[in-house]
């Protein structure tokens, strides 16, 4: 466990890069066609700084909406670095398009086609509970299956491996260690906070809360599937908080286990160049958040 007074930092793979969400400042380094790296930082909104962000339950909403808007404005830093447009700025209205779409999409792949494969089951043995495990043991194969034949496209790997080096540097920086190629490459590249694993914890736990879901009424059904999201992730949510602080004890890591299985899914091992792009992403939203606490100080 690292100390509690060492500041958390997380982030996500891009395009040919790594974006690391800090205190105060996001950053994301890419590294462009010529070789060069190239680091975009700004100050996070206020919102996701809140006092809320820090309230239990209400904290994994925000977080959820913060992960889709900092993570679209990232990807789209960075294949504006692969297309050498360094200075586009992203329209606003086709971020919000995209972020509709992709809602849109994870919701009907894994939320509403499981409950359209479970349906044939409804009342067999007598009661609706069949039919609700096998929807969520669809939903699991078909996320599983998704990571499992998006990671054999070649960007994708790279994309993973990129994955694997921010990991590895959070490891780093939580227990304190100068960032340098050395000391990273003796981490791991799963991690108990990482996305992917967030998102198992919330499949893990709709199996669970869909149960207790009647199936009498098709229209609360597919309600119960679009709207109860949040919630679900927000439980999830501080489930993963308790399994970081707590991924010494026994018992939390083996509950966590599957998730960092998975992981094996969605990192790769990365090479020092990539190594060296997270570096440098995590060293700029340092520096940024050092900045940022002295001008209020001062």
């Amino acid at each position: 466990m690292s100390s509690n007074q060492t500041p958390t930092y997380g982030g996500q793979a891009v395009l040919e890069g790594v974006m690391i969400r800090g205190q105060q400042n996001v950053s994301v380094s890419v590294r462009s066609p010529s070789g060069e790296i190239k680091t975009q930082v700004k100050p996070i909104a206020n919102i996701f700084r809140s006092k809320y962000r820090k309230t239990p339950l209400i904290r994994g909403v925000i977080a959820l909406i913060e992960t889709l808007i900092i993570g679209m404005n990232a990807l789209n830093y960075s294949s504006s670095v692969a297309m050498e447009e360094e200075n586009t700025t992203p329209n606003k209205a086709s971020i919000a398009l995209m972020i509709t779409i992709s809602l849109s999409l994870a919701i009907g792949l894994f939320f509403i086609l499981p409950l359209l494969i479970s349906t044939p089951f409804e009342g067999i043995l007598g009661s609706n509970i069949l039919s609700n495990i096998i929807e969520g043991i669809a939903r699991l194969i078909i996320f599983i299956g998704y990571i499992y034949v998006i990671g054999l496209m070649p960007d994708i790997k790279r994309v993973f491996m990129y994955h694997g080096a921010e990991h590895m540097t959070v490891h780093a920086q939580e227990n304190n260690l100068e960032l340098n190629l050395s000391n990273i490459k003796k981490y791991p590249t799963a991690h108990p906070r990482c996305g992917t694993a967030f998102l198992l914890t919330i499949m893990l736990i709709a199996v669970i809360i869909f149960i207790l879901i009647p199936r009498e009424s098709m229209i609360i059904v597919v309600s119960s599937r679009i709207f109860l999201v949040p919630f679900i992730a927000s439980l999830s949510y501080e489930f993963i908080r308790l399994s970081s602080i707590y991924q010494t004890n026994f018992l939390m890591r083996a509950i966590a286990s599957p998730s960092l299985w998975l992981q094996s899914l969605t990192t790769r091992q990365p090479d020092d160049d990539q190594i060296e792009v997270a570096i440098v992403a995590m060293t700029s939203a340092i520096e940024a958040d050092e900045i940022s606490s002295a001008s209020s100080v001062a």
